[in-house]
Formats: structure tokens, C-alpha cells, sequence
């Protein structure tokens, strides 16, 4: 990975960056960060086959939908706000962000302010005591709908109605608020409780022409801009002509089958987390898709389940989280043995990996698209296209 040595312009856009550590990238301009993804995937999947130029973005900034703020206090006992320094706890002070929304840094940093004169408290992980440990902001770019969810150590919430009220005044663009309550000595940001205190408790967003409700939990794509580039050549890849059965792996809250579903015959929706299959078949009904089933389960046992009926799945579309996709799913979509696969990757080293277990049970890597979802840090999302060589 290049040297992190800031430029002079790089350093003035961000002044905490080395603090941070979020934009690993910040030492190089965008033509060259593009460069160095493409060389990065070329070394990982050029073996498998020719690598298309990336797909970069014309505005590389605030592009993210989702932004949550740690809250804390420093030692002096100024009330503080930002993001966690890579690999540790401490607390980074952040106004703004390049890559963050720039209205959700506004209403955090006016959270902040309101803290302060409402004489709330921030939480304290050392003695698990305080109110307010993190503020998580959504935006719909598409609908401009936004949430705040206050994430709090304690469900009790001194003068809510009041700084709800105020919180609203100075941003009366804001949709829906929630409180989530998370009393637990953990990583994980949001609890299980959560209570609404303005609005429906939910946004919506359009994504490729589809509209999706966002809940607090739910997971959607932080670039939309770069989602519907990647999830159009994810489409264009499986070349559908109305008549497939589509399964949709790791489905999450159904983005990618409801997108594929205006061009495939049958799509099927696999999930483990239950909220998100929830969330799914509402997102169904919304788009007045009558092609699609959702269900919550593991997706290698579904797939093992159908072939065991003698079903069959014509296109599989996977998108792992950064580990991959593990033996027992891999050998699960071999068994079932669909004529493409289309896998999405987050993280081209555990595809590599699983790339390679592909070929060797039968299948041939067409093609192979990086695209840039998250400019200024080293990550890249990648779609590579497989087609079945021998019958299984």
C-alpha cells in the first residue's frame, strides 16, 4: 500500500486524517487512487481473466448515506464527537468529513451543542455510566428523508419531548427520530430496544428506479451513487431474459433481487437476519413485485434443501460480507449447480480464495469488474461473472 504522506492540498481537506486513519488513501489524488485499486485487483483476479477498467466516481466526496458519531469526553471534560482511531477506542473530534453527508455532520455537530445545554451526559465505557454513547444519521439521497437515531446507555431520556422539540427546529428536514438503548459493555453500536420518538421510525430511499424502507438495523449500500453502477453491471452480467430462477444469497433487505427481479422469471431471497427479511418482503410490496419470496434461513441449507427436491437455479447472486463466503456455502452453490453466479465482493482477497474453489468445481470466470464504492479509502467492490463449464 502506498507511503501515507499528506499533501499539502490532501491535509487542508482533512485536517484529523492522520489521527482517523478511515481514508488510508488520503496521500493520493483520485486518478491515482484509482490506479492503484486497479493494480490491486489485476494482482488478486488477473489470473482468472482480464480486468475491466474501474468505475470511478466524477465526485469522489460526501458520498455517504449512513454517518455515526462516537460521543465521549476529554480529559479536560469538553463534550466530544467523531469517529473511533483505527484499531482503538479514542475518540477522534470530527465536525465534518469529505466522505460523510454533510448534512448528517451538521446534525450531529448540533446534537453535540444540544448535549451541552441541556446539561445531558455522554456515556462512558471505562465505568458503563452515561447517557448518550453514539448518534447514527441516514439519508435517503434520492428522497432527502433523514434519521437520527440517538443511541443511549440508558432508556431513561431527562427532557425528551423538549430536545426532540428543539432538535427539530434547527433541523426540520429531519424525518423520522429513534432511540435505541444500548446498555451492554459491547462493540456494536446499536441495542436491541428502540423506541420512536418523531415520525414512522423508518426512511425510504430509491435505488435503480425501486424504492427500499431503511430501518435503524437495517443494511444498505453507503454509496448509492456507485450501488447502482455496481448492481446495473451485476444485472447486465446475468444477461436475464424473463424466464430465469433467480436466487438472491445473502439478500439482506432484498436490494439486489428486487433490481433483478423486472428481469428474471423467479427470484428467491435468502437471509439469516430475521429483521432484514422483514424488511424485505415490505420492500416487495412497495414496488408491487409479485416474482419474489424471501426467506429466513441459511442460505448453503437452502440451497442443499432444493437440490434434494430436485429444484434448480438458473443464475445465483452472491454478496458475501469481507470474510467470504465459507466451504460449506461454496460446496452448497456447486451442488445446486446454476449456470452463472454472479459474485459481488467487497473484498477481492477472500473472492480470490473463493474464485478459486469455484474453478476447480466447474465453473469459468467470464468476466471481472472493479468498481470504486468508497474513494479516498483501499477498498474496492469487485463483480465477477462465473458460467458453469461441466454439469454437476
Amino acid at each position: 500500500m502506498p507511503q501515507n504522506k499528506l499533501s499539502k492540498e490532501n491535509a487542508r481537506l482533512c485536517p484529523v486524517s492522520r489521527k482517523c486513519g478511515g481514508c488510508q488513501l488520503m496521500n493520493l489524488s483520485y486518478e491515482e487512487q484509482l490506479k492503484y485499486k486497479q493494480a490491486k485487483v489485476v494482482k488478486l483476479l488477473g489470473s482468472f481473466h482480464r480486468v475491466s477498467p474501474i468505475i470511478g466516481m466524477n465526485e469522489p466526496f460526501h458520498y455517504r448515506n449512513k454517518v455515526q458519531a462516537a460521543f465521549g469526553r476529554t480529559r479536560g471534560g469538553e463534550i466530544i464527537s467523531g469517529v473511533y482511531q483505527s484499531s482503538t477506542h479514542n475518540i477522534v473530534k470530527t465536525d465534518s468529513c469529505l466522505i460523510e453527508d454533510k448534512k448528517a455532520d451538521e446534525i450531529i455537530l448540533t446534537i453535540r451543542k444540544l448535549i451541552k445545554s441541556f446539561k445531558l451526559t455522554v456515556y462512558d465505557e471505562k465505568n458503563s455510566r452515561g447517557f448518550l454513547r453514539h448518534v447514527l444519521v441516514k439519508r435517503g439521497f434520492q428522497t432527502n428523508e433523514i434519521m437520527v437515531v440517538l443511541v443511549t446507555g440508558t432508556s431513561v431520556f431527562p427532557s425528551k419531548n423538549d430536545f426532540v422539540k428543539e432538535l427539530l427546529r434547527l433541523h426540520p428536514e429531519i424525518t423520522t427520530i429513534v432511540q435505541n438503548i444500548n446498555n451492554k459493555f459491547t462493540s456494536m453500536v446499536l441495542g436491541d430496544k428502540e423506541t420512536v420518538l418523531f415520525g414512522k421510525g423508518y426512511i425510504e430511499d430509491v435505488l435503480c428506479g425501486c424504492r427500499f424502507r431503511i430501518s435503524p438495523k437495517s443494511f444498505y449500500q453507503i454509496n448509492p451513487i456507485q450501488t447502482e453502477v455496481l448492481y446495473s453491471k451485476a444485472v447486465e452480467f446475468a444477461n436475464l431474459s424473463c424466464k430465469e430462477r433467480v436466487i438472491d444469497a445473502y439478500c439482506g433487505i432484498g436490494t439486489i433481487g428486487i433490481v433483478a427481479s423486472k428481469g428474471a422469471g423467479e427470484v428467491i431471497g435468502c437471509e439469516l437476519n430475521s429483521d432484514a427479511v422483514r424488511d424485505a418482503k415490505v420492500n416487495a410490496k412497495i414496488n408491487d413485485i409479485e416474482n419474489i419470496r424471501f426467506f429466513c434461513a441459511d442460505a448453503g441449507e437452502f440451497m442443499l434443501g432444493m437440490k434434494e427436491n430436485g429444484e434448480k437455479c438458473d443464475v445465483l447472486f452472491m454478496d458475501p460480507p469481507r470474510a467470504g463466503s465459507d466451504k460449506k456455502f461454496l460446496s452448497s452453490a456447486v451442488a445446486l449447480s446454476p449456470e452463472k453466479i454472479v459474485y459481488i465482493s467487497c473484498n477481492p482477497e477472500t473472492q480470490q480464495r473463493d474464485l478459486f474453489y469455484l474453478i476447480k468445481n466447474g465453473y469459468k470466470v467470464k468476466k471481472i469488474q472493479p468498481v470504486d464504492m468508497f474513494p479516498y479509502t483501499n477498498h474496492v467492490e469487485t463483480v465477477v461473472l462465473l458460467e458453469r463449464t461441466v454439469d454437476n
